[in-house]
């Protein structure tokens, strides 16, 4: 395997261009294919607009409904090549990684795959119609009526299941920096109260639309895995560490 060699300079860019080439190409073909479905896309995601409202959303701009259609289907594009993209990843990251790192690393990468794409949906499918129906309640019929743009809806919807998708990786980096000693279930535990100031602060930083009730639909489900992440690290601790703590009970 190259890995078990040094590579030459050359090399390596050789490798990450074939590995980016594979990688676009996957990212091409799935987009492509969810160009076919973006009306379908588009019908799915507007339906808490259209059921708080009574009406759908509409474009301003010219080639606005062509671009949100384009990007859809790109990130849809995004989701459907993810096995191979994370694999082009993983396969040019391992060539520098020793046979015990590319265990640790393959034994966290589906996981970590799993966890993002079911935060991605769980922000979809659970947390968006709550918090859309919930903003657009403040309208005042007759005077104050929301008129949705298709663009800066599907913006604010991507970074916001983006962002819950980032966050629901808290378990993988809290695991990661369990089992290699530079935290401890100990230290986690007693560290609740920086955590949620943290957590807090992230939720400000990643929520595109900047109001408290949709960092709060962040920061809770968050400081939750951050809980369920400590019961995770009690297993997953080298043994020295548990042994310490259960004396220490």
């Amino acid at each position: 395997m190259a890995a078990d060699r040094p590579m030459t300079i050359v090399e390596h860019l050789e490798e990450l261009r074939r590995r980016i080439f594979f990688a676009l190409a996957a990212l091409a073909v799935g987009t492509v294919v969810s160009w076919f479905f973006a009306d379908e896309m588009l019908a799915f995601l507007i339906k808490p607009v259209t059921g708080a409202t009574g009406r759908g959303v509409v474009f301003v701009g010219v080639t606005e409904a062509f671009f949100v259609r384009f990007k859809l289907a790109l990130a849809a594009g995004v989701f459907l090549s993810l096995p191979v993209l994370l694999y082009q990843i993983w396969a040019f990251v391992a060539v520098g990684l020793t046979p015990s790192e590319r265990r640790s690393a393959l034994w966290l990468l589906p996981p970590a795959l799993l966890l993002f794409v079911g935060g991605a949906l769980f922000s979809l499918v659970a947390i968006v119609p709550v918090g859309v129906r919930y903003l657009l309640g403040y309208k005042v019929p007759g005077v104050l009526e929301p008129m949705i743009s298709i663009g800066a809806y599907v913006s604010f919807l991507t970074a916001f299941v983006l962002a819950f998708g980032a966050v629901f990786e808290l378990p993988i980096v809290i695991v990661f920096l369990t089992k290699i000693g530079l935290v401890t279930p100990a230290s986690l535990a007693a560290g609740r109260r920086y955590a949620i100031a943290a957590i807090v602060v992230a939720a400000a930083v990643l929520t595109p639309g900047g109001d408290v009730f949709s960092q709060l639909m962040m920061a809770v489900p968050t400081y939750l895995l951050y809980e369920i992440s400590i019961w995770i690290a009690r297993f997953v601790a080298p043994r020295a560490v548990a042994i310490e703590q259960v004396e220490g009970r």
